[in-house]
């Protein structure tokens, strides 16, 4: 299993803010473009988004559906790549003084993913979570930038 943590600099409730926001899905998961509802209230269990995933010049389409939801602390996702397979992502959240400790534990369910899963796959993954963690941060913490601006800060 990948599992890579990261602190991002907002309280949890922001953190949240964003993985509820089913508009913003493209905004941090790496390689996801176009997101848009499918079914159910993103994210409610059962919901599901789906996404374009460009990989060169092709384009392959996803969704995800929302497995477990603890509002504020946990999403566990499941992502269905077409022929690649699917796969588990299981977000958490956890205070950490002022900031959330955001941990992510990806592996592979079902598929070629599942089926090849190795020490190298399991590279691959932790470099795609590195930035996709660099991302979710980088979204979170300008989105409460712009909500406190220089001098209004809390």
């Amino acid at each position: 299993m990948a599992v890579r943590p990261v602190l991002i600099r907002r309280p949890p409730a922001a953190v949240w803010a964003v993985l509820a926001d089913g508009d913003r899905y493209a905004d941090w998961v790496v390689g996801t473009h176009d997101s848009r509802p499918l079914e159910g209230d993103w994210p409610s269990v059962g919901a599901t988004l789906r996404y374009v995933v460009r990989v060169g010049p092709w384009r392959l389409g996803g969704e995800t559906v929302v497995r477990v939801n603890e509002p504020g602390r946990r999403l566990e996702l499941e992502a269905h790549s077409g022929r690649l397979g699917t796969a588990r992502i299981a977000i958490e959240i956890r205070p950490w003084g002022d900031d959330a400790l955001v941990i992510v534990d990806e592996h592979p369910l079902r598929g070629p993913g599942g089926r090849m899963h190795n020490r190298s796959s399991e590279a691959l993954l932790q470099l795609r979570h590195r930035r996709m963690l660099r991302q979710l941060a980088r979204v979170v913490e300008g989105d409460e930038a712009s909500r406190h601006p220089a001098g209004n800060a809390h």
